[in-house]
């Protein structure tokens, strides 16, 4: 008899976002003539850059010819897009990180998800709260957790992000294995600084312990302070995964790309104490399950790193953050604490309600979609999340039926 991997069992009944997808097909069908504005999931909607789209186009021409025509990749990524990553994104900053230490893959969700498999299934994890719902379903899915109560699962170790400590939770008070960090967060767009990074790095080198740094909204970052990756802190070679992503950078949601950095100086353990290099696990495990992104996709994401690419990635990354500004400037009129829309393209609002009341208020009063705080964690009760993922012109007539729906 086949059996079944029963940790799926203990998963709570719905995702997040599938959930928010079947209220809102509820609300289109008993409403059809209303036109919904979607400021709910992180999808970009403006065109790829048009340097990224040449690089595009001129790859496909490659794909069409003989003496041209490219098959398997190499299942790390080509070398020139590796090479201009470890340039422009780490060396130039500071942080050293060469080539060989960059994987690139089809998406940061999946590598944020899969990443935990190359680790002990009795690892201690820390979560914090509010959270992005991969990290914590991917570890129930593993089996290093017990069932769900009052909203959390039994044997994860939760780390509250609160309004008093500005959504940076306080370090774990027990010794944990793996510990979970995204900054600008998703979902509270709180940033971190170099200060607040270091002692996390500092608490993982004196545990022995590993951070997986989900860094996929990092070029939002205007304030020149902080860092953008954690590998700008001292030390973080030896205790630290970072995700990156071009789907927020470049508009690459439904292109997908994007990539992970594994530093050959990041170790974890046999039961034994042997030190075993996390850069050659994820290799193996990367080669044996992916299958590399395509070519045409890989040019296009190494035309982000031209001259016009940085110039038009900048441009799009400044239209969503106007975008932000405007939604958190008028939230705020209307009375609401907010948090985020500075140097991250999600807004975290007070609604000062149940989550998914207001949620539910915003879709039947304004017809607009939003993220309920709730389905993020405990601490995100009483919150929503706006995103700024749209037109200027869609967010302005949000805007407008929010302030008249809450009136």
């Amino acid at each position: 008899m086949i059996k079944i991997n029963e940790n799926y069992l203990k998963l709570q009944a719905s995702y997040l976002f599938s959930d928010i997808a079947k209220r809102v097909a509820a609300h289109q069908q008993a409403n059809p003539d209303l036109k919904l504005i979607k400021l709910g999931i992180g999808d970009v909607t403006r065109a790829l850059p048009d340097a990224c789209i040449q690089a595009f186009h001129a790859a496909v021409d490659e794909m069409a010819n003989d003496a041209s025509f490219r098959g398997y990749g190499p299942e790390q990524g080509y070398d020139f897009l590796r090479q201009a990553i470890a340039r422009e994104d780490f060396q130039a900053r500071g942080a050293p990180i060469e080539a060989d230490e960059i994987f690139v893959s089809d998406g940061a969700k999946c590598d944020s998800g899969n990443f935990q498999e190359i680790f002990s299934t009795d690892a201690r994890v820390a979560i914090t709260d509010p959270v992005y719902p991969v990290y914590v379903d991917t570890n129930v899915m593993a089996g290093r957790s017990g069932g769900a109560h009052n909203g959390r699962y039994q044997g994860l170790v939760y780390l509250d992000g609160t309004k008093e400590n500005g959504f940076m939770p306080e370090l774990p008070r027990e010794p944990v294995d793996l510990i979970y960090l995204c900054y600008p967060n998703n979902p509270t767009g709180a940033t971190a600084t170099r200060e607040q990074l270091r002692q996390w790095v500092d608490y993982a080198r004196e545990n022995k312990a590993i951070i997986l740094y989900d860094a996929a909204y990092e070029a939002f970052i205007q304030d020149d302070s902080l860092p953008h990756s954690i590998f700008e802190i001292e030390g973080a070679t030896e205790v630290a995964v970072e995700f990156r992503s071009f789907s927020k950078t470049a508009g690459f949601t439904g292109t997908r790309c994007a990539y992970t950095v594994v530093p050959k100086a990041c170790m974890a353990y046999t039961d034994a104490g042997d030190a075993i290099s996390i850069n050659t696990l994820w290799n193996r495990r990367h080669t044996t399950k992916f299958n590399s992104v395509s070519y045409p996709v890989q040019r296009a994401a190494e035309a982000v790193y031209s001259a016009a690419g940085k110039a038009q990635v900048k441009d799009l990354i400044a239209y969503y953050l106007s975008n932000a500004s405007f939604i958190r400037e008028r939230m705020e009129s209307l009375g609401y604490d907010c948090i985020g829309g500075e140097n991250s393209p999600y807004i975290w609002i007070d609604g000062k309600s149940d989550s998914w009341e207001f949620f539910d208020l915003l879709l039947n009063k304004a017809g607009v979609v939003c993220t309920p705080g709730a389905g993020f964690g405990k601490c995100g009760e009483g919150y929503i999340r706006i995103s700024a993922f749209n037109s200027f012109e869609n967010v302005q007539a949000a805007m407008k039926r929010i302030a008249d729906a809450l009136a």
